[in-house]
């Protein structure tokens, strides 16, 4: 049963560490960010099982973590005000042309960042962007002005 309740109280902490992170960090990896996701991975899996390497340990730590993702889910899907909270909702960064300061500043996203995903979109300056939205995914969507 301890197992159990570190495996929940890990994957508690890896959500909010995700939500805390930022959806922008987190859609453009790195190699040093897959390396620290990594560690990560490796000091989560020491803490929740100690020094319990049976098959048992590591199959209710395995299982406990799968059946919370699946958990999530559920609720997410079942409650729409849960959304928000477990999968974050789009973001306006760009609105006719016109950089949303106080949204960019809050996902860390600089103009000079928007205007080379746009270039890489086909669009050569945020003038022409009628709408950019940052997605839950962490990627960057234009709508170009007609």
């Amino acid at each position: 049963m301890d197992i159990v309740l570190r495996a929940a109280a890990a994957y508690a902490f890896i959500l909010l560490l995700t939500r805390i992170v930022g959806r922008r960090e987190l859609g453009t990896l790195e190699p040093f960010d897959l390396i620290l996701l990594v560690v990560i991975g490796d000091m989560v899996q020491q803490g929740v099982t100690q020094s319990d390497m049976s098959v048992t340990g590591g199959l209710l730590a395995i299982g406990t973590i799968g059946l919370l993702t699946v958990l999530v889910s559920w609720l997410s899907f079942r409650f729409r005000r849960l959304r928000p909270v477990f999968e974050g909702e789009p973001l306006v960064l760009v609105q006719d042309g016109k950089v949303l300061e106080r949204n960019a500043r809050r996902e860390r996203v600089t103009v000079e960042e928007l205007a080379a995903l746009a270039r890489l979109q086909q669009i050569d300056t945020l003038d022409k962007v009628a709408w950019a939205i940052l997605e839950k995914s962490g990627q960057v969507s234009f709508i170009p002005k007609p």
